[in-house]
């Protein structure tokens, strides 16, 4: 799972396999233009008065397109600013000071002239103990003087029991408030250090993550250094789709971000300066987005973020129906609640220019996800009712070429990110919409989903997950009959019959998918599952245990632990 440094483009895993991190070619920079040209041009075919159908119609095809051309321009203008290099002179005199010179100080980390203490927390919460153990050991490993903590908000003595065998820090707390942003608020109560790293229970640090880190501190006004989430588990439909819907996010809109100071925490592999969040009052906790809102915060207060692309942690993304729709459930709402509470664009928000775009950019982007709903109903408009989008003077072949100069263009560009067209990622995007229009609905209703682990998956059916895709699909394939019999009756092929079996193609792979998960479900002897999550106690007790003297005592100590 965790990978060497092999150069400042590439990384290795344990496996011998090459990580590349992020370069901006001038080829991803031809074919970015490219794409934003196509953009902008479907926009304008779109608002031709002399292409307007139907007004219904139309009016769907018009606002699910302006969301996503909005989008995309805005993350073409960010891709195209990715080429900002955060690696200044400082970083690179501060990185070369970092370690001792004497090997008599062991792994002494040194920071303008002072000696660092750095906490390393793993955020626990019933995953799977394995995953777990597997975590804390590359957490203890890092190079840099450091002292491991696991916060157990699962209260496992199983996990306990390896804290203290892998000799890391354990702290339990009974009281589940707050949820992961409470857990870490609590530790940042009992641990001392200047600098503070999160990772998530299934996220293997690579041994040289402070080394990499660290020295961006060297700046005052910094107050966190992200690096990205890469995924190691991509053997099932929805964790490939998962992990290559981010692909482009990691690999270039957050490395553009860094030019307007607008790139944001992501919950795991970050580290921050303890006296920035100090200043804020901890890590936001009345969301359950608690990343976006605590950068939000810092990034108000004029405190500066860095990101850098180099894969440094590889974890898991969400494997089951079940595991994707609560992570997206909770990210969606994050945004959300950013957009309906928080607007960016307020004269209260004390943010630049450039920052106020960007976290604009941050709470709509989930509203793309809603704009499939709108489009997959324009076929069965046609079909039923004869409304059609766009003017019949329009040849199909005058809408394909603009069509195409959008969205085939938007699929080049993946490409070029992931290195081959994924379908995966294709069909969670059209079929996701009821989880974005829920995240929606709860900020619009003050509804509060609760806290749910990624990667903390039940032995439930994944079709409790997925009631709308399914019935969506029932619906859409009837249509594609009544498509195909009208068509024969008519003696041609039409554009909405083309469209509206293309979808059900779409919806049709993703209960596949569910049916295939349920099998395994039906067998859980054929996979291991997680631990299941246990009730949050109410009892306010604090355990803080101290690791087994299985080798000297780590150089640094927090203060004021009791042992």
């Amino acid at each position: 799972m965790t990978s060497t440094l092999h150069s400042n483009l590439t990384r290795v895993d344990g496996r011998g396999n090459t990580i590349r991190a992020s370069e901006t070619s001038a080829l991803f920079i031809l074919v970015s233009v490219i794409a934003t040209i196509g953009v902008v041009a479907y926009m304008l075919f779109l608002l031709n008065p002399d292409a307007r159908g139907d007004l219904l119609p139309y009016s769907m095809v018009l606002v699910a397109e302006t969301i996503l051309v909005g989008q995309a321009l805005l993350s073409m203008w960010t891709i195209l600013a990715s080429g900002y290099e955060p690696r200044g002179f400082a970083y690179h005199e501060a990185k070369r000071t970092l370690l001792p010179s004497t090997p008599s100080r062991g792994d002494e980390m040194m920071l303008a002239g002072r000696t660092l203490l750095v906490d390393v927390f793993v955020t626990v919460y019933g995953e799977d103990i394995a995953t777990v153990e597997r975590t804390v050991t590359a957490a203890v490993a890092l190079r840099g003087a450091h002292r491991t903590w696991v916060l157990d908000d699962g209260r496992s003595d199983d996990v306990k029991e390896i804290a203290a065998r892998l000799g890391a820090w354990y702290v339990r707390r009974l009281s589940g408030n707050g949820a992961k942003a409470g857990n870490i608020n609590h530790a940042l109560s009992i641990a001392k250090g200047e600098f503070f790293a999160v990772f998530d229970a299934d996220f293997v640090p690579d041994p040289d993550f402070l080394i990499e880190t660290i020295p961006f501190f060297v700046e005052e006004n910094v107050a966190f250094v992200q690096t990205p989430q890469a995924y190691g588990n991509l053997h099932t439909v929805i964790s490939r789709g998962a992990a290559y819907m981010q692909s482009v996010f990691y690999r270039f809109v957050q490395r553009g971000r860094n030019r307007f100071n607008a790139a944001f925490c992501v919950g795991t592999n970050v580290v921050f300066r303890r006296s920035a969040i100090d200043e804020i009052g901890g890590i936001h906790t009345d969301s359950k987005s608690e990343d976006v809102w605590t950068a939000l915060t810092l990034h108000e207060r004029g405190w500066t973020s860095v990101y850098i692309a180099d894969i440094l942690a590889v974890g898991d993304a969400p494997e089951t129906i079940e595991a994707y729709s609560k992570q997206q459930l909770r990210w969606a709402t994050g945004g959300f609640e950013i957009l309906l509470t928080h607007n960016p664009f307020s004269p209260r928000r004390k943010l630049t220019g450039d920052q106020r775009i960007q976290y604009f950019v941050t709470a709509t982007f989930y509203l793309t996800g809603i704009c499939p709903l709108l489009l997959l109903l324009v076929p069965p408009l046609e079909i039923y009712f004869d409304l059609r989008p766009m003017n019949l003077g329009v040849t199909v072949w005058t809408w394909a070429l603009f069509y195409c100069g959008f969205y085939l263009m938007q699929i080049v560009l993946a490409w070029f990110v992931v290195g081959s067209f994924r379908w995966e990622t294709l069909t969670l995007a059209t079929v996701s919409f009821p989880i974005y229009a829920k995240a929606l609905w709860n900020v619009l209703t003050g509804k509060d989903t609760g806290w749910h682990v990624t990667g903390a998956a039940s032995r439930r059916s994944p079709f409790e997950f997925i009631v709308p895709q399914v019935l969506f699909f029932v619906f859409l394939a009837l249509t594609s009959v009544v498509a195909i019999y009208r068509d024969v009756h008519n003696g041609t092929l039409t554009l909405a019959t083309a469209w509206n079996l293309t979808n059900t193609v779409i919806m049709g792979a993703f209960v596949v998918t569910a049916f295939r998960e349920q099998h395994l479900t039906r067998y859980p002897d054929r996979r291991t599952l997680p631990a299941q999550e246990t009730e949050p106690m109410t009892n306010p007790v604090t355990i803080v245990a101290r690791p087994l003297p299985r080798h000297p005592e780590p150089v640094l100590l927090a203060q004021g632990v009791t042992k």
